[in-house]
């Protein structure tokens, strides 16, 4: 028993430890894009997304906080004995195997989201924003997250692995999230995208062209898309979604709740002002 609350508070201290260096690595990466930018977006619109990223990752945490979510995991892991890995000896292995898996997992749970409506609705806040920039990783809505812990709690009790294992990953993976959400461009970028997700691969994933968006749905690597055939690499015109936009953390809750086909009907009901004929064009006499 002693030794069981050891482990785990070993495992606490450094999921802490890696949660702090990732939140060292957003810092960096702000800083970074802020000198050299990409793609350079207007100042107004680059400081409201900061903002509004910002706010919602501190409103979702004490959310979450407040609800104790996290702890969902230690209970299912109390059913993850007779999970895929729960045989494998403790080690780099199990832990890289695990990682792989997650990987895997998350890639479908992605999917899923871009093509189930009561998925979307949530998870379209994180695709509404204007620009893209590393907060822009941290820009979720609250039951977009909690959905999300269900689904890794199912991870937990199939794969068999502990609580504390799945939250490394998921520290390990934060890294990655903002790294390709940063607004910067990498020597020999194209290269590093054949093994993982790059800001250039992700940048397509944000593109306001649903044709384009619905695509490059790795977190960390680039194996699964080229597998099921998700991959696409170009350089998108626009980011962010048509008719959708958020300019505070209120506006940005409430958009779930909004969805694209009841905006279109709401469209519709507003009064269109009486079109225009246009004149004939003259000839200039000859």
């Amino acid at each position: 028993m002693q030794a069981m609350e050891t482990s785990h508070a070993d495992g606490a201290l450094l999921n802490a430890g890696l949660f702090a260096a990732a939140i060292c690595t957003f810092l960096i990466l702000l800083v970074v894009e802020k000198r050299k930018p990409y793609i350079r977006f207007a100042e107004d619109v680059i400081k409201q997304s900061y903002v509004t990223n910002t706010t919602a990752f501190m409103v979702n945490n004490l959310i979450l906080t407040v609800l104790r979510a996290s702890s969902l995991f230690l209970v299912a892991q109390q059913f993850a004995g007779y999970g895929l890995l729960a045989s494998w000896p403790a080690g780099i292995g199990k832990w890289l195997a695990a990682f792989a898996l997650f990987d895997l997992a998350i890639y479908v749970w992605h999917v899923m989201s871009h093509h189930y409506e009561f998925l979307w609705r949530f998870h379209k806040v994180h695709h509404c924003d204007k620009t893209f920039n590393v907060s822009t990783g941290i820009r979720f809505h609250v039951f977009d997250l909690l959905l999300e812990i269900g689904y890794k709690c199912l991870f937990v009790v199939l794969i068999g692995v502990d609580a504390y294992t799945v939250l490394s990953i998921e520290i390990v993976e934060l890294f990655f999230i903002f790294f390709h959400h940063a607004n910067i461009r990498l020597a020999r970028e194209e290269s590093l995208s054949q093994w993982i997700i790059t800001p250039s691969l992700h940048r397509v994933h944000h593109s306001t062209l649903r044709s384009e968006h619905d695509s490059n749905y790795g977190i960390v690597l680039a194996v699964w898309d080229r597998i099921f055939g998700t991959r696409l690499e170009l350089q998108p015109v626009s980011i962010g979604l048509d008719l959708i936009e958020a300019e505070n953390f209120v506006q940005l809750f409430s958009l779930a709740f909004i969805t694209e086909r009841k905006l279109h009907r709401l469209l519709r009901w507003i009064p269109k002002g009486r079109k225009s004929v246009p004149a004939a064009p003259r000839r200039t006499p000859e």
